[in-house]
């Protein structure tokens, strides 16, 4: 491999999400450097541990109060066979005033060394695996990473017994031992696979717009000319013209992440603003692909990069080749791009990284395999007009999709403008007229009114039409399932005349069993003696729209709630946001919505916690677990 190619193999892993999932979101490694290989049964000996700090991370001392605010340092056991049997000491920390929480506190920055005593069981022997844990929390000078909890093992041979064996063991308990193997802080799989599946949907759907399809056999064409008389395709040439697309989407993605840093993609995803930013440019790309306006970058750009495609030769020209197929293709793949993008509010801050990355290898493949192997090329469908029936579809499609982040803005400015009914009645009249389109009723500008109706234009009006005719109970404020996660949330001003048909309406009777106050509801649960159901949500928050629409009202569901005490925290507005998103940090160590905690309100233990969307049986589960836990606590 030349040079060159040997630079754009790192530039591509430089910008792939696993590297820079590496970099950023876990910056500290923890080695255990040091300790005696031989060791007496309840013999007290120490341990040395290494921390490596990358980049301008700063890992907070273990003398720090926890009050206040970052998680100090901690090391335990992640077994009762052992035990920390004394002080931990660690390397010298530097004292300052840290912005982030306006306090002096001790940290260390680059690295850091910790001795920690423990201890075996007087009862083994032989070989025996040494399991630490340790609970830490970086930031830097403008951010902080979650709390994270990382295990450290080695291995120690326990021979004889010590004349004055360790007894201060800490008996675990079966509550604490099934939670230490149920809980987790982290995003759940089913979020990421989810958003994943929809990039690659969109970079697929995108290869069928109008001005991206007929690019595929010119494509297709240019690699077989660089093959010479024999018309042989470079094979390497289109392997590097396909990872010039994804090199391309995902530094869009990458920007995207940097920009708004590890804690910026929360702040992102609830802020009004961008709420009614992202609203509006859904509706300027809807009209767009409705054939109002053509998106395009300057032809000056364009020409520039179809020039230097044709001039030049070898790995030089296949990456100017597939910089123009991205540079021309940008008037229909701009709505998908800016959807994909869009569709991070509430993910992680890899989430635009992750999502560029799925988009652009759909969107690259078809051109590669075909580049690949040409002789398939005469079993495409021909370019026609079905192409630009795909594209109008589409457009009305991101138009329905506009009315969930103007909503989200509305609610947050309390502006009354976008309510429930308004939102189902923009979604039935853009399904109901592009399936009127489908069949022929009228035609947009530029296109011929079809004089007949094919089957394929018939069966693909059907369920435009049966979906708008599905919605229109919810005009009176009938349940419409999971879609009411995408649809503003219902308020008691919406006209409804099935309101008092009870939770399986909008869930307005589950809503009045809900507090808002932490403390509160605390005091009531000790006087019930139950345990504290809290639910950490936000206006903007589909997947908790979608909990609450799908799995809140089912009657086993309610019947466990009516076990427990009910608070709802919104963390993304309202005058408590920004306390109700500390005490989530503090109780959960994430961010993440939704998240679902299980209280003992006497010692403010979690019992049990839960992130994210969670089929029904699941989240029962769950509900199961923490009120057992709270039972076996009281006991």
């Amino acid at each position: 491999m030349n040079k060159f190619g040997f630079l754009m193999g790192i530039v591509f892993m430089a910008l792939s999400p696993f590297f820079v999932y590496g970099q950023l979101l876990d910056p500290v490694d923890y080695q255990i450097t040091d300790h005696p290989e031989t060791v007496a049964a309840g013999e007290v000996f120490n341990i040395t541990v290494e921390a490596t700090i990358d980049g301008d991370w700063h890992l907070y001392s273990v003398l720090n109060d926890p009050d206040a605010g970052p998680y100090p340092t901690t090391f335990s056991t992640a077994t009762n066979q052992m035990a920390i049997a004394g002080d931990v000491e660690e390397s010298e920390a530097v004292i300052a005033f840290d912005p982030n929480f306006e306090t002096e506190l001790g940290w260390h920055s680059n690295g850091a060394e910790f001795t920690i005593p423990v201890a075996f069981r007087a009862e083994l022997q032989g070989e025996q695996t040494i399991q630490l844990e340790v609970l830490y929390q970086v930031c830097d000078d403008v951010s902080c990473l979650p709390p994270k909890t990382k295990q450290i093992e080695s291995v120690v041979n326990l021979e004889g017994v010590a004349a004055s064996p360790y007894e201060d063991f800490e008996e675990i308990s079966q509550a604490e031992a099934e939670f230490e193997m149920t809980s987790s802080a982290g995003v759940p799989l089913d979020d990421i696979w989810t958003y994943i599946w929809i990039a690659l949907t969109a970079g697929l759907a995108a290869l069928l717009t109008p001005c991206v399809f007929p690019l595929i056999p010119l494509t297709v064409s240019y690699f077989s000319n660089q093959g010479g008389e024999k018309k042989k395709t470079n094979y390497g040439q289109a392997l590097i013209f396909g990872l010039s697309i994804i090199l391309i989407f995902t530094a869009l993605g990458a920007i995207l992440s940097v920009i708004l840093g590890v804690s910026g993609v929360s702040q992102f995803a609830s802020n009004p603003w961008v709420n009614l930013f992202i609203g509006v440019l859904f509706i300027f790309f809807g009209v767009s692909l409705l054939g109002l306006f053509e998106l395009r970058l300057p032809y000056q750009l364009t020409n520039w990069l179809n020039r230097k495609s044709n001039e030049s030769s070898g790995i030089t020209g296949t990456l100017f080749m597939g910089f123009t197929i991205s540079a021309v293709s940008f008037s229909c793949t701009a709505p998908f791009v800016g959807a994909i993008l869009a569709a991070t509010a509430g993910g992680e801050w890899f989430y635009p990284i992750v999502g560029m990355l799925a988009f652009s290898t759909a969107f690259a493949a078809p051109f590669v395999l075909l580049a690949l192997f040409p002789r398939y090329l005469e079993s495409l469908p021909k370019s026609g007009s079905w192409m630009n029936i795909i594209k109008v579809i589409l457009g009305f499609i991101i138009l329905a999709a506009s009315i969930k982040f103007l909503a989200n803005a509305d609610i947050i400015f309390e502006w009354g403008l976008i309510t429930r009914p308004l939102g189902i009645a923009a979604w039935i009249t853009f399904f109901f007229i592009a399936g009127l389109y489908l069949l022929g009723f009228f035609a947009l500008h530029g296109e011929e009114k079809p004089k007949s109706i094919t089957s394929g234009r018939l069966l693909l009006a059907i369920p435009f039409f049966l979906f708008s005719f599905y919605l229109i109970p919810g005009l009176m404020g009938a349940s419409l399932g999971i879609w009411d996660a995408w649809l503003p949330a219902s308020k008691s001003t919406d006209v409804s005349v099935v309101r008092s048909i009870g939770i399986s309406g909008n869930g307005e009777a589950v809503d009045s069993q809900w507090s808002d106050n932490y403390e509160e509801s605390l005091e009531k649960a000790i006087a019930d003696n139950v345990p504290v159901f809290v639910d950490f949500t936000g206006y903007t928050c589909t997947n908790c729209r979608a909990m609450e629409a799908t799995v809140f009202p089912l009657d086993n569901i309610q019947e466990k709630f009516s076990q427990m005490e009910q608070v709802k925290l919104y963390t993304d507005g309202g005058n408590k946001a920004e306390e109700n998103q500390q005490l989530q940090f503090d109780i959960t160590g994430t961010l993440a919505l939704p998240t679902y905690v299980i209280i003992d309100p006497h010692s403010g233990q979690v019992l049990d916690q839960l992130i994210g969307f969670t089929r029904a049986s699941e989240f029962e589960e769950f509900l199961n677990r923490g009120i057992d836990r709270y039972q076996q606590v009281g006991s």
